[in-house]
């Protein structure tokens, strides 16, 4: 039946939805945690420069997003309404990204800075083409509370496990020391061969999550009947959809936290191979142990959301996650953490990269969980299924953020007045400072904002098993009238 809800997706489905998501990672680690570094550190972009080309990218993708979304929540053909564009992005995003990693020689400095802001433009516009259709598939492969937490917790594992992989293959046998490198961090052909690997990741993940849920089609939601469409209508229409409360704080929520996650991912490097002169070795383990933290996400995403609910879940694990993040940078700055070159402190580093992540990809899961939740709420109110508009509004809300979480990390880097020349044990008392307040008092700001405006999302479990029984009501009169 055209109209009903997709039948109960199995556990193959859930994987090759999740197994999605690792280009996305794969993407979203090399633009925040390597890009910065690669394009100011090694090629000698300024590293304002550097932030505000992908500023601008982040922009100019975000006018795409929301036109991306309803372009799929209304597009009619035999493949339904979201996997064209996710066949259609499969090359472009893979090449594009390839560029990435490969400028054209006979560039060096800010000279590359068009090069470096066209070709992420090229990559987060391609990208969208993909994301957005296919984030919102699952308002449509299930409409059941704990479900859509259970497919998007496939979801971020996979985004965080696909990341981290070619991460610490990157760092572990690609950004190696060499004689001409002194550090594995300034490899040139390192990156190259990065970005080669990367594309092809990238590629293969978004066929596999097309193709694998290429079988729900049938029976996937309907678009609304075909209407004479203005631009006029289509942004009243967004307007409309979009202007939903919990929408909108949780919105708003979202811009504060990618903000902070663009800046904590953009210096992670930076903390940890200047502020705490770990080797990439060390470094390539930390990111490693993050599997664990996915692996405890796995598990504890759901238990949570079952016993607390998603809001009350998120807010619990996200106080939690941001008091713990930047505490052992602050507890450096007033001298209490062990000296550099310990066994003793990267162990602690270890162990509190461990849980601390481990409940950040928790309350990520729960956060996005509750944007599927929306779509049956705004339903009654508009009459219309927005799943493309809903999440197409929040990865551009994310986008933005994590943007913007680049240019101020940037900025922390120019205040800290961290040259290119400078190498890990060179950085003066004054700059390490710079670098921690910076990284530490900016992370507690911007999410201690986040979680108040978090607060403000309205949708429990009660109030989306009424949404769900006045719409089958309303669906069953509506049948009744067309007999």
């Amino acid at each position: 039946m055209a109209e009903a809800a997709a039948r109960k997706a199995g556990i193959w489905t859930k994987l090759a939805y999740g197994f999605g998501a690792v280009g996305d990672g794969v993407k979203n680690n090399g633009f925040e945690y390597f890009l910065l570094l690669y394009y100011g550190q090694v090629l000698g972009v300024d590293f304002a420069l550097v932030g505000a080309a992908l500023l601008i990218a982040m922009i100019v993708d975000g006018v795409t997003d929301p036109i991306v979304g309803y372009w799929s929540d209304n597009l009619r053909t035999r493949f339904g309404r979201r996997h064209p564009f996710m066949y259609a992005a499969i090359i472009p995003v893979g090449i594009a990204y390839f560029f990435v990693w490969n400028p054209p020689g006979g560039l060096e400095g800010n000279a590359l800075f068009p090069y470096l802001l066209a070709i992420t433009i090229a990559v987060r516009v391609s990208f969208t083409f993909y994301d957005v259709p296919s984030s919102a598939l699952v308002a449509e492969l299930t409409d059941d509370y704990d479900e859509r937490t259970s497919f998007l917790t496939f979801r971020h594992v996979f985004a965080w496990m696909g990341g981290l992989t070619i991460a610490v293959f990157a760092l572990r046998f690609l950004l190696v020391p060499t004689e001409e490198f002194g550090s594995g961090f300034f490899n040139v052909d390192g990156y190259e061969t990065y970005g080669l690997i990367s594309a092809i990741v990238i590629c293969f993940s978004v066929f596999v999550c097309a193709a694998g849920t290429h079988s729900h089609i049938p029976n996937l939601r309907q678009p609304p009947a075909a209407a004479q469409m203005t631009i006029g209508r289509v942004f009243r229409e967004i307007g409309e959809t979009l202007s939903n409360k919990s929408f909108l704080w949780l919105f708003v929520a979202t811009l504060f936290g990618f903000m902070a996650s663009g800046v904590a991912a953009t210096l992670n490097y930076f903390i940890n191979g200047f502020f705490w002169e770990f080797t990439t070795s060390q470094t390539a383990l930390l990111t490693a142990s993050v599997f664990a933290s996915a692996i405890l996400a796995l598990v504890l995403a759901p238990v949570v959301s079952k016993t607390l609910g998603k809001k009350r879940g998120a807010l619990t694990v996200g106080v939690l996650a941001f008091s713990i993040a930047p505490m052992p940078v602050l507890l450096r700055l007033i001298g209490i953490m062990p000296a550099n070159g310990t066994e003793l402190l990267f162990n602690t580093i270890l162990v509190v990269t461990v849980i601390d992540v481990a409940l950040i990809i928790t309350f990520q899961i729960l956060s996005s969980s509750m944007i599927a939740d929306i779509v049956e709420d705004s339903e009654l109110k508009t009459g219309r299924r927005s799943e493309g508009i809903f999440f197409a509004g929040i990865l551009f809300m994310r986008k933005l953020a994590r943007g913007s979480g680049l240019f101020l990390a940037s900025l922390i880097l120019a205040a800290a007045e961290l040259s290119r020349e400078m190498q890990p044990g060179d950085l003066t008392p004054e700059t390490l400072t710079m670098l921690g307040a910076g990284y530490s008092f900016g992370l507690l700001a911007l999410w201690t904002t986040m979680i108040i405006l978090l607060s403000r999302y309205k949708i429990s479990r009660e109030d989306h098993e009424a949404n769900l029984a006045a719409l089958e009501r309303s669906r069953a009169a509506a049948e009744v009238v067309e007999e």
